[in-house]
């Protein structure tokens, strides 16, 4: 898998809005209304990663809840990362 360049990171971002380039990474930070909206947020995630075989790193703050994607195997962001940001915008729009 190839890895994306930060030009072409940088063309994607305002494709998967709320998401930066950090760090060699995409990163995203939701802050939700209560803890366990945060997590049901997470749990929605999650299956959506785990049937695409790709999972971002998640970090739980009470409310805050932050995403980070890298193909680790790739060592940096691939076009992978860039899709799966996409489809955690459409789950958290929902």
């Amino acid at each position: 898998m190839a890895l994306l360049t930060d030009d072409q990171v940088s063309a994607a971002l305002p494709e998967i809005e709320g998401w930066e380039h950090a760090d060699g990474a995409l990163r995203r930070v939701v802050t939700f209304d209560s803890f366990p909206a945060g997590i049901e947020a997470v749990r929605r995630v999650a299956e959506r990663a785990e049937a695409a075989d790709h999972h971002p790193d998640i970090d739980i703050r009470w409310r805050t809840v932050t995403f980070v994607l890298v193909t680790h195997s790739a060592g940096g962001i691939t076009d992978k990362d860039v899709a799966m940001a996409g489809d955690i915008n459409r789950i958290l729009a929902t």
